[in-house]
């Protein structure tokens, strides 16, 4: 258990992460962030009062704490518009970022507006970490996952061991779920990896997907099995537009607390996570999606695992595209210094 840890980002997805971090009893306090409501200048006198003294995390944190009881948890929580509640937090697990939304006008921001503000918005949770809470290990959720990631690096500088971005981990659920119900067989029977970048260029791992140890390709067929690894690049689109408003937010959830549980309790589990890359893979100087060892000390070991050759296409491919939006978001981060 840890003495402390760090959440950064109220919505649904941060909501779910304090909810499983005070119910899993991984952490003795949580600390809980999220600037929002905030106050409009343009908004008379009094309303601006009103807006000074909410709170979206401190609402849900005391929603929780008032249900502790029920669940016979121990687990002292701290909310904060500002960062000052994750002071002393060992790990922090972030999804601060806002989603592309239609205006009100029915518009659409560009990729590269929607890009500006949560690079901002990842300055400003990088600083809030940098004072409070220097020495942490940290987990990202928010998207975009590379260009995140990125920032978070170019800010902090931290060791690479201690900074990861949770994409694979969840993109390889959604392919194991979709490969279990294909086969009719238990989710825990099936292993699978996806690799490479968080969207479309994803790489779901044929040759090491298994279950019960034996080749999947025993259980589905290759044209079902392609199917299946298209749905898998496309399902958090799939979620979206089921929902019809905001996007997935319990297995991002569940997806980065497997990999804050394997940190905490040393497990050296074996979980895709975005790690910076130094060669391996024939990719250099990049945050991309690889299997790695998880453990106390944070990712302690990158994985090259043995992939086909049009698996290993696919994934320098997919590299490229990584390194095209971090390239994107180094420029941008520039005009903002």
């Amino acid at each position: 258990m840890l003495n402390k840890i760090g959440i950064i980002g109220g919505g649904y997805i941060g909501g779910v992460l304090v909810q499983e971090c005070a119910s899993r009893g991984i952490a003795r306090n949580i600390g809980f962030v999220d600037p929002a409501p905030f106050v409009n200048p343009d908004d008379p006198p009094e309303r601006q009062a009103v807006q000074a003294k909410q709170s979206i995390a401190g609402g849900k944190a005391l929603d929780i704490t008032e249900g502790l009881p029920i669940i016979g948890a121990d687990v002292n929580l701290v909310a904060s518009k500002d960062y000052s509640a994750l002071e002393g937090a060992e790990l922090v697990i972030s999804s601060a970022g806002v989603p592309r939304k239609a205006r009100p006008d029915g518009s659409f921001p560009s990729r590269e507006e929607l890009l500006t503000t949560n690079l901002k918005i990842t300055k400003m949770v990088a600083a809030g970490i940098k004072q409070y809470c220097p020495d942490a290990i940290v987990i990202n959720i928010a998207n975009p996952l590379d260009a995140i990631v990125y920032t978070l690096n170019a800010v902090l500088d931290p060791p690479k061991n201690k900074l990861m971005g949770m994409a694979g981990a969840l993109d390889s659920t959604r392919y194991r779920s979709f490969v279990a119900e294909a086969a009719n067989v238990s989710v825990k029977d099936v292993s699978a990896m996806v690799l490479g970048g968080h969207g479309p260029s994803m790489v779901p791992v044929r040759s090491s997907c298994r279950i019960a140890g034996i080749p999947v390709s025993k259980f589905i067929d290759d044209d079902t099995l392609l199917a299946l690894e298209t749905r898998t690049r496309k399902a958090g689109g799939e979620v979206v537009g089921l929902l019809g408003i905001g996007s997935a937010f319990v297995s991002p959830a569940w997806a980065a607390l497997e990999m804050a549980e394997a940190i905490i309790f040393d497990k050296r589990k074996i979980i895709a996570a975005s790690a910076y890359l130094t060669g391996q893979y024939g990719i250099e100087g990049l945050f991309v999606g690889v299997p790695v060892i998880l453990g106390k000390n944070g990712i302690e070991e990158i994985l090259e695992i043995d992939l086909t050759e049009d698996e290993l296409a696919a994934l320098q491919k997919s590299a490229a595209g990584v390194r095209k939006t971090s390239d994107e978001a180094g420029e941008l981060l520039a005009k903002m210094d």
